[in-house]
């Protein structure tokens, strides 16, 4: 499903400062959260994907020495030109910590995609969308295919980790402890916070509120901690 009208380039200015893309590739495979329809962002034309990235990857300057790669899925979702295309572009840009997100059923691709760039010394890190760590919530309603319970076993092949509040049910000490636990177990956490799209799962403005007046004014100033109050906020979408 193409979409022209999308921003696929942006710089992230403020906390860990970097260049930021949206590729398009296959789409996810997991395809199945309750909250998402992101994964509409695709299509199955490879060479017509491959161009789009291309001209979007020719705007990186290299000018933070840092890539975000993000897509609506994960890096397995792109096609092999334009994986070998983000490697060039790291090298030929001087580029040394490229990010990139992946589903937690494709986490044994993560080792052998660290080892490819590790080669050029390029540090890879990877975000899993997590959303809480509250797994009854997490797999029962938002029904994120994670069959893991323990926040440092999901740790162990990432980075990064996205949550997303603003949820029916969520309390101001469940979202502290989301990001706490993601704190102690991730070197970055990603808080989003849930805006109304085409799914069922809507956005709960107490919620939000909740979180604005009790948890924002504590992580708003924290360098490990990125909010997103839009899902554009990072200048990409």
């Amino acid at each position: 499903m193409e979409n022209k009208t999308l921003t696929r380039y942006s710089e992230i200015t403020e906390k860990n400062r970097r260049e930021i893309v949206l590729l398009r590739g296959a789409g996810c495979k997991w395809r199945r959260c309750t909250f998402c329809d992101y994964h509409l962002d695709f299509s199955p034309d490879e060479d017509s994907n491959f161009a789009l990235n291309q001209t979007v990857l020719g705007q990186v300057t290299g000018k933070y020495g840092k890539l975000e790669v993000i897509n609506s899925g994960s890096f397995v979702d792109l096609d092999n030109r334009t994986m070998k295309q983000i490697l060039d572009t790291c090298i030929g840009k001087k580029i040394k910590e490229v990010h990139f997100e992946c589903h937690w059923m494709h986490r044994d691709a993560v080792a052998a995609l660290r080892n490819i760039f590790e080669t050029h010394g390029i540090q890879v890190k990877i975000k899993i969308g997590v959303e809480t760590f509250d797994s009854p919530y997490r797999e029962q309603v938002l029904r994120k295919g994670i069959d893991e319970t323990s926040p440092a076993e999901i740790a162990a092949c990432f980075d990064e980790v996205c949550l997303l509040f603003g949820l029916d049910g969520q309390t101001e000490a469940s979202m502290r402890y989301d990001i706490e636990t993601g704190l102690a177990n991730f070197e970055r956490v990603c808080v989003n916070i849930m805006t109304a799209n085409t799914t069922g799962i809507k956005p709960n403005p107490s919620v939000i509120d909740l979180f604005m007046k009790k948890l924002y004014p504590i992580y708003a100033t924290d360098d490990r901690v990125d909010i997103l109050l839009n899902n554009t906020d990072f200048g990409v979408g």
